[in-house]
Parts: structure tokens; sequence; C-alpha cells
């Protein structure tokens, strides 16, 4: 079955309810469970710290447990169906508790959740790096599926506008409902998208891990997509508190979440065709470089600036969805070098890889962020002059040095378009030898998923 362009939508398709869950639990989760259910801030930081790190471990598991599990209905296939079940009761338990939850309810039911996460969201990027060799095109079939994501993620920060009239812990529960349910919904497109059912080359765990360990392109993008994933992620967990206690323009929280993120669609309008022509990581870093120069006035706004931060939100907004698409699409030319050197289909293992560095950034953000906002003297209840000074601080100025970093060296990136063709030529003949040898391989083109010798 060869891959066609309608099937880029039904493979993106499950990008709309994900998104159901990446922000809130990144934005809403985190001050609900510290406030309205009265954990605290450095508690709830600590807690979702700790069941990040364990997916530090089920991440790799996932991608590695994806790449060797072959079946008829497609290994990536199998992975997310397997892995769906877990995802939905955790997210159930999580959104929707029957009482007020404490410490020990969070930790274990966001670490499931975390877990039922990797198994579905590793397996189903790896799947999207492997629909396509082509340099531009990985970039078209990444966009399109953070289009979805886009979509899903302005649906949910319009929920809660228009249903003002409901408390945070109850919104946060139609969250889930309405994830749950559309999840459901665009399971049965995936069975139309083509994936691998072939027999490929098996690499031991040391030759496999040379292989890593060689590869520059890829320990370059991991360090640069964490401190990308920091920056990103610190605002993110502050941005609620942020709104309330510095702006105090809490009623527009949604409008503004919802400007930055319909931004980030009319973004991906304007970078991508900027990376057709400088390549893609020099598009990514110079999105990078212009989110620093608007984000870093965020600081020096004083209550009431609505206006102000609602054009910075659609500023920063324009390099979102670059900053969600083009990493992905540079992490499946990266594999490219794996797969050349002998490593074989491993996709998975180098999404697990990414899903790590993910994780950990979030990780990272809240758990050191929550508590430094809290040790300076903020408290929700009590707020500080100095308090409120710090969270303003920390929430527009401590992301710009990483993301500064990252943009760095994402500019010194070395592959791009030419090296890639060079590389694939490469991995083409060593397929050529394998046949004329006798011995199975699995070819470049994502179509053509068959177990051949010659």
């Amino acid at each position: 079955m060869k891959f066609r362009g309608k099937q880029i939508y039904l493979y993106g398709l499950p990008g709309l309810p994900l998104a159901f869950l990446g922000l809130p639990l990144v934005v809403f989760l985190p001050p609900i469970y510290a406030e309205e259910f009265g954990l605290g801030l450095t508690a709830v930081g600590l807690l979702l710290m700790i069941s990040r790190f364990w997916d530090l471990f089920s991440d790799p598991i996932a991608g590695y447990l994806g790449d060797r599990i072959l079946t008829r209905p497609g290994r990536r296939r199998l992975m997310i169906y397997s892995g769906s079940p877990l995802l939905l009761v955790s997210c159930y338990m999580l959104f929707i508790p029957n009482a007020t939850p404490g410490g020990l309810y969070l930790l274990v039911w966001s670490a499931l959740l975390y877990t039922g996460w990797s198994w579905v969201v590793i397996p189903y990027n790896a799947w999207g790096a492997e629909l396509s060799t082509d340099y531009h095109r990985r970039s078209q079939i990444t966009s399109v599926r953070e289009i979805y994501v886009l979509a899903g993620t302005i649906t949910v920060v319009s929920l809660p506008f228009l249903l003002n009239t409901l408390k945070d812990s109850q919104i946060l529960a139609l969250i889930g409902l309405v994830f749950i349910t559309l999840f459901i919904i665009s399971m049965p497109g995936l069975m139309l998208v083509p994936d691998l059912t072939s027999t490929m080359r098996r690499t031991g765990f040391k030759e496999g891990y040379n292989l890593l360990a060689k590869n520059k392109p890829l320990k370059k993008l991991l360090i640069a997509y964490l401190l990308n994933g920091i920056a990103n992620a610190i605002p993110a967990s502050l941005f609620l508190l942020y709104v309330e206690y510095v702006l105090q323009v809490d009623e527009s929280r949604w409008i503004l979440l919802g400007i930055y993120f319909a931004s980030g669609v009319i973004g991906l309008l304007i970078w991508l065709p900027l990376a057709r022509h400088v390549q893609k990581h020099i598009a990514w870093s110079v999105a990078m470089l212009f989110s620093c120069s608007v984000f870093i006035w965020v600081p020096w706004l004083t209550p009431g600036d609505f206006y102000l931060f609602a054009l910075i939100c659609l500023l920063t907004g324009l390099s979102l969805g670059i900053d969600m698409s083009i990493p992905a699409a540079i992490q499946a030319d990266v594999i490219d070098i794996d797969r050349a050197g002998g490593g074989g289909e491993r996709a998975g293992l180098f999404f697990g890889l990414w899903g790590m560095a993910t994780k950990l950034s979030l990780a990272l953000a809240i758990g050191l962020v929550y508590p430094l906002v809290q040790l300076s003297g903020f408290d929700p209840a009590l707020p500080s002059t100095m308090g409120i000074t710090v969270l303003a601080l920390a929430y527009g100025l401590l992301p710009i040095p990483f993301k500064l970093t990252a943009a760095w060296l994402v500019w010194h990136f070395p592959l791009d378009s030419r090296q890639l063709s060079i590389i694939q030529r490469s991995e083409a003949g060593n397929e050529s030898e394998k046949r004329l040898a006798g011995k199975p391989y699995v070819t470049n083109n994502p179509g053509l998923f068959k177990h051949e010798t010659g």
C-alpha cells in the first residue's frame, strides 16, 4: 500500500485529541491541583517532576519495543492500540477525580498517564518519520499533524472561555471527557495509513549504542530540543499565575491563549516556505530568535496591560507552529544517518529519546520553577510585591537564555538537504549489496514495506 496525500490527514487526526492532554497537563492541571485541591505549588511541582522522571525510563522502552514488535497489522499501529486503554483510564482518573485528590493520588495517576502517553505518542511520532524519505515532504507530514494539534489546543482554550461559569476543576473534567471521546473516534483512521510489517535488521545493544554515540547531529539536536523545551515549559507552567497576579486580567486568560495558538497556525504558513529556501534548521533558529526578541519585554508589563500582552502573544505565537513541527522533521533526517550506518529501522528508539528530552524539560521547568516562585514569597492566598516581581521575572526572563542557547546550536546544525541526499544514496547502495548477497532488507520506500531477497 502506497502512502498517498489524503492519508496524511488520517495520520494527523489523532493529534487533535492528543492536544486535549498536552496543554492541560502543563498549563491547567498543576495550578488546579495546587490551589483548588489545596496541595500547594511546591508539592505539585515536585510530585509532577517525580512522575516525569519515571518517564525517562518508560519512553526509550516504548520506543525500543515499537521497533522490534512486527505483526501483520503493523508495529506502530499495534503499540498505539495496546497503549490506548491505559492512557484513557489514567486520563479519566486524573482529570475527573471522584473526591479531593491527595499527593499520592496525583503521583500515581500522573505517572500512569505519562506511561500511557509514551506508549501511544512515541510510536505515533516515529510512524510519521517513516512515511517519507523526502527532506521537505517530512516537514509537510509533521506540519499537518501539528495543525491538528493546534486546532485541538485552540478548542481546549475555547472551552473555558465559553463555559466561564464553571469552576476550573469542572472545566478540567470536561476536557478529559472530550479527549476520551475524540481519541476513540480518531483511532479507526489509522488502519488506512501504511505501516511497517516487514522483517528488519536486528542491531545488537553494543553495536546500536555505538551508532547512537557516533551520531553527532542526534546529540546536538537532542540538547537543543531539551533547552528549547525548558524555555517553552517555564512560561507555559506559569501562564495562569502570571495573567492573574501580574497582569491582573484573569478573566481574559482564555482569549490570550486563543490568540497565541491561532497565531501558531498562521505562523506555519510563513515559516514553512522559508524552510524550503534556507533549510529547516535555519528557519527554526530564526523563529526562536524572533520569539526571544519579543518575549523579553514581558517582565516589564504592568497590571492592566492586556493589549500589549495580547500583541506579544500574537507575535510569539507565530513561532509556535515551526517550534512544534520542524524539530520532528529534522529528527526524521537524523534517523537516516543511523539507518545508513547499519542501525536498521529504529525510529521508535529515536523518538523514545526524543520523548525523554520532552519529559525532562517539563519536569525541570515545573519541578524547579514552582518551588522557586513559592520560596521567593509568592503565595496565591496573599501575594507579596516581591513574590509577584519574582513571578514576572521567572515567567519572562528565565526562558530567554535557554532558548538563545538552543537557537545557537540549531544554527550550526550540520545536516541539510544536500547532505541528507548523499546519506540516503549511500544507504540505497548498501541495500543493493544486501539484495545481491541474498540478505533481507527494508526498502526506503514507505509504500513498499516488504521482505525482499535476491
